[in-house]
């Protein structure tokens, strides 16, 4: 037919769910109309959707940092102004479809796609309601159909992965069946399954052809995933690809001899990196001429972690026994400077003596004394530390409190110059902390930061909460000249940037949360500095 033009397939299937759903121009126009009263909620239904999120294992590992989820957040908002405005044309289904395959690509379940269009639809329910009055019936039908079209394009996406993925199996199948089912046979007799490490087998050319049950759960990849690919591209962290990658490649072409062990590190779906000790074993066999390398692997993340933990606890235990020797010793010729300085002052001020010079060397003498007391005192305080007296606390006003602490005890001016934001979730946690004790560390923290940021003639100062599943996150931000090393033995008693710095704040900040079976560690590089404190949620029930 002369200027007929073909229909692409997915217009019609968008065509197909629009009619299906009844959703047409009344509907569209309800939705521009609904969006000025929506709008300004944005923001808010975000943080709230993000915050429920971190709630759930399954939700929050696909998560990197929270930059990410910054990013994430904008995203959200500016989806929900796009169902609000449309045009709902090819465009629009392009966009939502690119929206399910990211949700494809980084293994976001699909369960979660369902509560997550649920908790938009009572949002924009609740918002309908309270704004529109009668005109709220119609609004909210628009909403639930254009939501409706949402979740049916995003769910093609997962029926189109899943058939792709079936059919790359089916080939895979195919082509292999007639060798594979007797050597599947006997890779799981031996309890390849069970074991718990990481059982990866490669051909001569470093593609994955067997991958157990171990390393599916370390690195969030199923077989049908990871089968057929590269070994270096799909596990191996890209900085470390030149020269572990090319390690792997050449043992298992046969050019080099396996490895005995190789400390490395490798990939998971969500870009999380873990450590992971490899044993390279180098095995073709007449029987299996496939799989010629067995790369053995065990994840010792949590072990490292745990290493580097003792090894501050101890060097900590060892200084604090040194340091409260010497504050003992120190303590009492201290008392007895200060008792005489006191006696020489009455005695000068018996005899009339009120030379200038001979006053202000007393007064001098009498401020040292108290300086190298309150050093005393903190030696003992990292020395002797006391028992934690925990109780139920509101993170949210523990940080608030600390903030505004923090700004008001600025006596010097260091951070004159220097703005403090406060970024803390919209739903409140409550730890089983002793609140005294991480208020000094978060306090210790601030003021750090707003020194540094205020030696740069200003800047800014962030103090962030957030929740992950069975975690708090409490982190201090600020955008100063950064720590010179980042590798700098920052937590290390009498480690110190500062000239008059006693190197003390850190380690007892170490040994609070260290104590409260949290982890504290940093980030840095100019312009940014980053300390995050982890502390466990006790879950009941």
């Amino acid at each position: 037919m002369v200027g007929s033009r073909a229909v692409p397939a997915h217009e019609t299937l968008f065509d197909e769910i629009k009619r299906y759903v009844r959703f047409d121009d009344e509907d569209a126009g309800w939705l521009a109309a609904f969006r000025a009263h929506a709008e300004p909620h944005f923001p808010r239904i975000a943080d709230e959707f993000y915050d429920r999120i971190r709630e759930h294992e399954g939700a929050h590992e696909v998560f990197t940092g929270e930059e990410q989820v910054e990013r994430l957040k904008r995203s959200l908002v500016r989806w929900m102004t796009r169902i609000c405005t449309g045009p709902y044309d090819d465009a629009y289904f392009d966009e939502t479809a690119k929206i399910g395959r990211i949700h494809v690509r980084v293994g976001l379940p699909q369960r979660y796609m369902f509560t997550a269009m649920t908790l938009i639809r009572l949002a924009f329910y609740e918002i309908a309601e309270g704004t529109l009055g009668a005109q709220a019936i119609p609004v909210r039908s628009a909403v639930s159909k254009v939501l409706d079209l949402e979740l049916a394009i995003m769910l093609e996406t997962y029926r189109d992965d899943f058939l792709a993925r079936a059919q790359r199996a089916e080939r895979l199948d195919r082509e292999e069946v007639g060798r594979t089912l007797a050597r599947t046979e006997h890779r799981y007799k031996s309890a390849v399954e069970l074991a718990r490490v990481l059982v990866v087998g490669l051909d001569a050319h470093a593609v994955v052809r067997l991958f157990n049950r171990e390393a599916e759960r370390i690195t969030g990849l199923g077989r049908e995933d990871i089968l057929g690919m590269p070994f270096v591209e799909m596990l191996l962290p890209e900085e470390i690809r030149a020269d572990h990658g090319a390690l792997v490649e050449d043992v298992a072409a046969g050019r080099r001899a396996g490895a005995d062990l190789l400390e490395s590190s490798l990939r998971t779906r969500a870009g999380k990196i873990r450590d992971v000790r490899w044993q390279l074993a180098y095995a073709p066999s007449a029987a299996d001429d496939e799989v010629v390398l067995f790369a053995i692997g065990q994840d010792t993340t949590d072990e490292n972690a745990l290493a580097a933990r003792v090894r501050q606890s101890e060097k900590l235990a060892a200084v604090g026994t040194l340091a409260a020797g010497l504050a003992h010793e120190i303590r009492n010729p201290l008392n007895g400077a200060q008792l005489h300085v006191t006696f020489l002052e009455r005695g000068l001020a018996r005899a009339g003596m009120n030379d200038p010079d001979t006053v202000e060397a007393i007064q001098v003498v009498r401020d040292e004394i108290r300086r190298l007391s309150e050093l005393v005192s903190e030696f003992l305080d990292f020395a002797r530390p006391k028992p934690l007296v925990l109780k139920p606390t509101s993170v949210v006003s523990l940080c608030e409190r600390v903030a505004r602490v923090a700004v008001a005890s600025d006596g010097d001016g260091a951070g004159t110059h220097v703005e403090v934001k406060v970024d803390l979730p919209s739903t409140d946690m409550v730890l089983d902390l002793d609140p005294g004790r991480i208020e000094q560390v978060l306090l210790n923290l601030l003021r750090n930061a707003m020194e540094a940021a205020g030696s740069a003639g200003g800047g800014t100062v962030t103090l962030r909460a957030r929740r992950k599943p069975r975690h708090a996150l409490l982190e201090v931000e600020d955008d100063g000249p950064g720590v010179a090393s980042p590798d700098a033995p920052i937590f290390d008693p009498f480690y110190s940037t500062k000239p008059d710095g006693t190197g003390l704040g850190l380690a007892i900040a170490h040994r609070i949360i260290t104590d409260h079976e949290g982890t504290i560690d940093f980030q840095s590089r100019p312009g940014k500095t980053l300390f995050r404190v982890t502390l466990p949620i006790r879950l009941s029930g």
